[in-house]
Parts: structure tokens; sequence; C-alpha cells
């Protein structure tokens, strides 16, 4: 490992080799040289080191391996771990353009931050359902909305898929608390009650992969719900009436089911309403992704992200 590196890359892993070995040949591309990289594997079964062990020559790589804990303990394991004035987060389904660092290192040059987020995005090699995820993720007609890039420096939340942090912000924050389930974003609030400058870097984005298949997603999404009410369950008034539309949007379903059954006009009318909001997701998918495939399938994309959030935050509410 080098020493006094200008930035550590923390990456923790469980049972994500083939994703992993993706995330470490990106950052062999990387213009900007000067980072060291920290794989925590999370108890694994399937153990990362020889995948780690393919890019000892190509990058200044460390391994640990440790008992299960969580993501956000691990990233605290890496922290402790790194040399660098800058800790990096990324998560191990991400692929890093070579750009990343150069992008990071011209806009702190101008905008000195002591915490920082980029968007995510699709990458063309994606699976069409992984392209459609990541649109629906990233779109403002969703609940990601935050995360597609718009300059939002008052109100951004970096999120550790794609997270940076100076050294002080770790020492004084004492790093992630939640072990999982939205420890980024409780993390972010503690960051900002602290004064410290955050924003986000716009050209500093990853490629995210998310899930793989539509039931993976859904998990994802429900414990995404779930986080939000834990942060607001700590960090009281952090949960805000548009957290709640994914609730609104899946109890909307369930209403306009019974009404089909019990008064056919009303229902028809709720009906054409979603119709005409899952028609604004497709053409907004369609400008951005430029793939009719990719369009036709953010439909249920976005509908399992909002139903699959919406579930979870109302167990958590009333868990």
């Amino acid at each position: 490992m080098q020493s006094n590196s200008r930035y550590s890359v923390i990456i923790p892993v469980y049972n994500r080799n083939d994703e992993l070995n993706e995330l470490l040949q990106s950052l062999t591309t990387q213009s900007f040289k000067d980072f060291e990289v920290i794989v925590i594997d999370d108890g694994s079964s399937e153990r990362a080191d020889s995948t780690c062990e393919k890019y000892i020559d190509k990058l200044s790589l460390t391994y640990f391996y440790k008992e299960n804990s969580g993501p956000g303990p691990s990233r605290n394991f890496g922290f402790e771990k790194g040399t660098g004035k800058f800790m990096v987060v990324f998560d191990s389904d991400c692929i890093i353009p070579y750009s990343y660092f150069q992008s990071v290192e011209k806009f702190l040059a101008v905008h000195p931050l002591d915490a920082w987020g980029g968007p995510d995005k699709g990458h063309e090699k994606f699976t069409i359902l992984q392209q459609a995820m990541a649109f629906t993720m990233s779109s403002v007609l969703t609940t990601g909305g935050i995360r597609g890039g718009y300059n939002q420096s008052d109100k951004f939340q970096p999120r550790s898929f794609n997270m940076g942090l100076s050294r002080e912000v770790i020492r004084k924050t004492g790093g992630f608390k939640f072990d999982r389930l939205a420890e980024d974003i409780e993390l972010s609030i503690r960051i900002r009650n602290e004064g410290f400058r955050v924003g986000i870097i716009p050209e500093a984005f990853v490629y995210h992969k998310r899930r793989t298949n539509f039931s993976q997603f859904y998990n994802q999404v429900q414990n995404f719900g779930r986080g939000r009410v834990r942060v607001g369950k700590i960090h009281p008034g952090f949960v805000k009436v548009t957290h709640w539309f994914p609730s609104v949007f899946f109890i909307g379903i369930i209403v306009t089911g019974i009404l089909l059954l019990a008064y056919r006009p009303l229902g028809i009318l709720a009906l054409s309403l979603y119709g005409i909001y899952m028609v604004g997701i497709f053409i907004d998918a369609l400008r951005v992704t430029k793939s009719l495939v990719v369009a036709i399938v953010s439909i249920p994309s976005a509908v399992i992200q909002l139903v699959g959030y919406g579930v979870g935050f109302l167990k958590e509410i009333y868990a």
C-alpha cells in the first residue's frame, strides 16, 4: 500500500466477486493515479482475495477479510486503514469512469468541499433491466431525483455508492452509525449538522448496476423505504411529505382496484391518472436513454420501485 495517498478508495464487498472485478478493472483506467484501494470483505462465503490478487500489480490495493457486520461498520474499518486525505466510498456494483478523480480534482480546486457525492447512471453495457432500474432511480418523476445530478447543493445528501469524505469529517462524526439501511443518509445529516461544506459534483458520476432482477430490486427499494423511517426516528423532521409519495402511490393502486369493482367510472378515472403518469415515465426514459426497449421496461421498474419503497416505508412506520 502506498503511503499518504490523495484518495483512499473504500470498497466493502459481500459475495460479489464478478462485480468487484469490474469495479477494480475500471479503477485501473483512471487518468488520475494518486489513490489507494482498500477492499473490505465483509464475511463473504465466496472470499474476494483471489479477485483482488489479479490487481495487486495494477493498483495500490490492500485486501482485508473480517466477520460480517454490515456495510456501515465495514466502511468504518476501511477508514481506519486508509492513508488518504480523502476517503472515497464506492459500492461494489459500480463501474467508475476513467475521469472520475480528475473531475473531483478539478471541482475541489475551485469549490473546496469537506464531503461530496455524485450521480449514478446506467451504462450501455448493462442489461436492459439494469439500465431501466438506473433510469428510474435517477428520474425526477420517481423518488430518485436527488441522484440524477441536479444542482441541489443546499439539500444534497451524499450516498454510499459514490461518496467522498475528508479525514476531519470522519474524525468529527465517527463515520457510519447504522450498520445498514440508510446508513449513508444518517451520516450525511450529521455531516451537515456539524457545519461541514457538502456538495454534489455532477461530473463525478458512477455507473451503478443496481440489481439483476426485479425481485432483488424490490427488496432493495423496500429497504430504502424502511431506512428513511429509521433516519426520521433519530433525526426528527427528515421524513418529508415527498417521502410519503411511494406509499400514497401503493395505497392508490389498491383503492383503484376496489373502485373498479365498486364504482367503475371513478375507478377508470383513477386508472387513467396512473396511465398518464406511466406515459410520462416512458417519454422521459426514452429521452434520457435513447432506447425504446429500456423506456418500456422503465414502466414496470418505476412501479416496482415506488411500491417497494412505499411498502417498506409503511412497514417501518407501523412496526
